[in-house]
């Protein structure tokens, strides 16, 4: 099917009534993938989509789809999936996919690779600071035009805690629903167990800081990533299948975990003592940096040039692109020349 087609199918059921006369209803999610590079975002979105087919690099922001029937002779709910490419070196692309038509129906899943501990933190920060940054824009807006919007949006995350938890006044809520995945599972569990300890406790500080769920994984749960999209789309609860044992895979629903259950950040009272932070979420990340440095690196000269990648050549578009880039250099050289020989009044 393509977009026209999927537009024609979803008007005509919501227009057309079904056999009890009622309308039906066509559950539709926008979902922004993003986190490290070759963490494994595009394996996941085709395991979600059930699709067999072996993930390829992605190119800046990539878009696809999928519908489900979640129940016999129901209309098929409808996914938008969205993946940023390049790690934290594209992330003005994110404000593409995130609009304020789509911004009621929006997730953002956040894939971290555990292989890269050192990376981790940075990734995350940057990711999320700028998400964060975006929707607030859109929401700022929609409270202009749209109050009753905004006001749901924000009602709504604020919800996940009951407002008798006892953390309900210490979290700051991520303003659209967030699911954090942590990636190369198989890898992670090899580490040292007092570092796996350290990283899945502040996984599940910062997924319950945000008011996100938590999922620590390994890629053949296959049965996770149905359950994965099932909730994004429809919002079930899937609280049964809680896990927090550090030492097992995790999964977290968010509002299912607490301060208390986590503990105090892995380090001893007095290393906290010397540390400088004004808010919990500073002072994990200052304990979590201590244990792993963060990487000194540039997502942006690690990127490569799509234009030279071999996978991408189309000889005839190769041709033209040369041809333009001649014409380039040579319309810089004039115009650099034609500055240097002009007669700029001293007055």
């Amino acid at each position: 099917d393509t977009l026209w087609d999927l537009a024609i199918a979803e008007v005509e059921k919501r227009e057309n009534p079904d056999d009890d006369g009622k309308r039906v209803e066509v559950w539709e999610k926008s979902i922004l993938f993003m986190g490290n590079k070759n963490g494994g975002k595009t394996t996941i979105i085709l395991r979600c989509l059930e699709r067999e087919e072996i993930p390829k690099p992605t190119l800046a922001l990539e878009y696809t789809f999928g519908r489900r029937a979640w129940r016999h002779n129901t209309p098929k709910d409808i996914a938008h999936f969205w993946e940023l490419g390049g790690g934290t070196s594209l992330l003005e692309l994110i404000r593409i996919p995130i609009t304020s038509n789509n911004i009621r129906s929006f997730a953002v899943v956040l894939v971290l690779d555990l292989s890269k501990p050192n990376e981790l933190w940075t990734t995350m920060e940057k990711l999320l600071q700028v998400t964060r940054n975006h929707v607030n824009k859109i929401l700022t807006k929609l409270e202009k035009t749209n109050p009753e919007v905004a006001t749901e949006i924000k009602q709504r995350m604020r919800n996940y805690l009951q407002r008798d938890h006892p953390d309900y006044e210490l979290v700051d809520p991520f303003p659209i629903p967030l699911v954090i995945i942590g990636s190369k599972y198989d890898i992670f569990h090899e580490f040292d167990s007092e570092m796996r300890k350290i990283i899945s406790k502040t996984l599940r500080f910062v997924s319950h800081y945000y008011g996100a769920s938590l999922v620590v994984q390994k890629m053949g749960f296959n049965w996770f990533y149905g359950s994965l999209l099932h909730e994004l789309i429809c919002q079930m609860d899937y609280s049964k299948s809680i896990s927090v044992d550090h030492s097992k895979p995790l999964f977290i629903p968010a509002g299912l975990d607490s301060l208390s259950q986590i503990g105090p950040p892995p380090a001893s009272d007095r290393d906290i003592g010397k540390m400088h932070a004004n808010t919990p979420l500073e002072l994990w990340k200052k304990v979590f940096e201590k244990t792993f440095p963060p990487k000194s690196f540039c997502d942006v000269q690690d990127t490569k040039d799509p234009a030279q990648d071999l996978q991408y050549a189309e000889y005839e578009v190769d041709v033209m692109r040369a041809q333009k880039n001649q014409e380039l250099e040579q319309y810089k050289r004039n115009a650099s020349k034609s500055w240097k020989e002009m007669d700029f009044d001293p007055d």
